[in-house]
Order: structure tokens, then C-alpha cells, then sequence
């Protein structure tokens, strides 16, 4: 049952002051306390706490008082180096980020309006591109629903109410022959040897980066020249074929590995973006501008789709779902889709 105090005093100014104190003590859940300045508010609090506790919606405030932002992204380090260990160094950049902003913050004090701040921050400050701010938040969220669903600290996601940046549809960004070429050998030249075999395995498959570095030997089947997704994005596990220039440089990769980690690609060190400077210097070196990792799925969609290949059997590489997604590829030249039209016009028609 809930009891309400009555408190009067006199404050510093000499003018008298009321407030009504509601506490619920019940069987089952921690004793709770409000203040509030008038005994409608705290009549109306109590039933409505009271409320939640019969239904079993009731959430003891002080869990989210007593944990702070820093301490959910190391909890939050901590899954996805189980769950997903390929995105785990992503992951310790992107919420280190939010740790070092908001990392003393309590959660009961991160408002959707605090958040909002920092994350316009990352655009104006930090020169992100809306799309990469869209993925700071993601991680976020990502770490507040474990908090609500899996560890109890919280009763709600604040990043609910905290819109994204909107991103530009653009078109779709794929290497042109001599762009394939030059990259190619510029990989070919890195002192990072595997990194043309990745950058290979990338454009003939459509496999993301995260899929692609989260890759272990165990996956690998040379003799069928099959690999084998089991992090994928949407949760599915999928196959991908090896094209057989891709299947001669993993076994000559294969040749010398890493007794501590069974990953194909492990990397070197506790460097979080490892990768990054090796890919960023091919790039560099083969003189292609505006042009990320992620472009060489495109760029395997796109030769899929100028090769006549079915929207249907382009999902089916990339592993989506729906179709929907493959839709953007309708930007390609018309020759093509002439191509396929006159292959079908000889086949049916002579």
C-alpha cells in the first residue's frame, strides 16, 4: 500500500512551502520514494506505480541510476566479442566514441535530447557523413535494447525517440574496368600480402566486410571451392562459391596461420582498424576517389547484374531477403539490358 507524507517548512526566503512524500512498500519489489509538490501528483504516481507492479510492468528506477554509460559499453564489448567477433573491433571504436563523451552519464540520465546533441556532433565536429552517424547510433541502440531486454538495467530505449540522420540515395558506386585493373595490381603491391586475395574474394562474392574478416579456416572448403557465411548480417547462414584464383591463394595463405587464432584474416596486433590503412593505401596508390570497402559489394551486384544474372539470383549471392534491396541496381547502362533481351530474342525467336 502506498503512504503519503505531508511536509511543511519555511524556506530561505521566508515563504512557506508544502511537499507530499509517496512511498510504496509491497511484497516482491524494492521500497520506492517520490516528492512532488502537490498531493494530486503523488496520489496519481502511486496508483499508477502500484498499477505496474500488479501487472508486472513495473521497473525499479534505481538500476538505471546506479549504472553508468561507460559500464554498458563495456558489457556491451563484452557480447559482441562472443556474438559477433569479426565486428568487434568496429564495434570498440564506435562505442568508445560514446564512452568517452557520455561515458560518466548514469543511464537515468541520458535523455533522447542529450543523445541528439552528440550525435550532431559527429556531423558537425566530426566530419561524419550522415550514413556513418546512422551507424553510431545503431551501435548504440544495439546496446541500450540488451540493457532493456537482457539485463534488466533499463525500462525503455531512449534512442526510441532519437531520429537518424537522413542519408542520400545516390547511385550506386561500382569499379569500372580500369578502376578493377588498377586496384587489383595496387593490392597485388601491399605490404600486406593477403589483402588482394580479400579485395578478390570481395568483388566475385558480394560478401561484406564484416563477413569476409569474420571468416575462419573451418568455413573454408577448397576442394568444393565453398565458403561458408555463418555471421551474416539478417542472421542467416549462406554459402558462397570460390572462384578458383580465390581457392589457389587461400591455400597458399592457408600455408602459414596463426596458432592463436583460427580466423582466415586475423589481424595484427590490437589495432582497431588494422585494415583500414592497408585498404586506404591501395586506394590511394590506384588513384580511386569516393570509394568505400562496402562499394565492392556493389560492384559485384553490378557485374552480376551486366552478366544477365536475375534479380532473384542476385539476392540469392548477396544473401537478401527481399528482392527490394537488389532494386537499386536498375541504374545500370542499357546496353546491358539490351544484351539480355537480344540473348533471349536469338534463344526463342532465331
Amino acid at each position: 500500500m502506498a503512504s503519503i507524507q505531508r511536509r511543511a517548512w519555511t524556506d530561505q526566503e521566508g515563504k512557506q512551502r508544502t511537499s507530499y512524500r509517496a512511498q510504496i512498500r509491497r511484497r516482491g519489489f524494492p521500497p520506492v520514494t517520490a516528492t512532488f509538490e502537490r498531493k494530486t501528483d503523488a496520489d496519481k504516481w502511486a496508483r499508477e506505480t502500484e498499477a505496474d507492479m500488479s501487472r508486472r510492468r513495473y521497473f525499479p528506477q534505481h538500476e538505471a541510476e546506479r549504472h553508468t554509460l561507460a559500464e554498458l559499453v563495456d558489457r556491451q564489448l563484452e557480447a559482441v566479442k562472443i556474438d559477433r567477433p569479426h565486428d568487434y573491433d568496429r564495434q570498440r571504436v564506435i562505442l568508445g566514441w560514446w564512452k568517452e563523451k557520455l561515458g560518466a552519464y548514469t543511464l537515468a540520465t541520458l535523455t533522447p535530447d542529450l543523445i541528439g546533441r552528440h550525435r550532431d556532433q559527429l556531423q558537425s565536429k566530426e566530419g561524419l557523413s550522415p550514413g556513418t552517424v546512422n551507424r553510431y547510433l545503431s551501435a548504440l541502440s544495439k546496446a541500450f535494447t540488451n540493457a532493456v531486454k537482457e539485463w534488466h538495467w533499463l525500462p525503455n530505449n531512449p534512442l526510441a525517440r532519437v531520429s537518424k540522420k537522413p542519408e542520400p540515395r545516390g547511385i550506386v558506386r561500382y569499379l569500372s574496368d580500369d578502376e578493377r585493373a588498377a586496384l587489383l595490381d595496387a593490392c597485388r603491391k601491399s605490404e600486406y600480402k593477403p589483402l588482394y586475395l580479400i579485395v578478390l574474394f570481395a568483388i566475385t562474392t558480394g560478401v561484406r566486410r564484416g563477413e569476409l574478416l569474420g571468416l575462419r579456416w573451418q568455413d573454408i572448403d577448397l576442394e568444393r571451392r565453398v565458403a561458408v557465411l555463418h555471421n551474416a548480417k539478417n542472421g542467416d547462414r549462406r554459402s558462397v562459391p570460390i572462384v578458383p584464383e580465390g581457392a589457389e591463394l587461400l591455400r597458399e595463405h592457408g600455408k602459414v596461420r596463426r596458432l592463436d587464432n583460427d580466423q582466415v584474416f586475423a589481424s595484427d596486433g590490437d589495432d582497431p582498424v588494422w585494415f583500414d590503412k592497408f585498404w586506404y593505401a591501395a586506394l590511394k596508390a590506384a588513384k580511386i576517389k569516393d570509394f568505400r570497402f562496402h562499394d565492392l559489394r556493389h560492384t559485384a551486384a553490378s557485374y552480376l547484374a551486366m552478366s544477365g544474372a536475375t534479380t532473384a539470383e542476385i539476392a540469392a549471392v548477396l544473401g537478401h531477403r527481399t528482392l527490394q534491396m537488389v532494386k537499386r541496381y536498375a541504374h545500370l547502362p542499357d546496353q546491358h539490358t539490351g544484351a539480355v533481351v537480344e540473348r533471349m530474342t536469338r534463344k526463342y525467336f532465331g
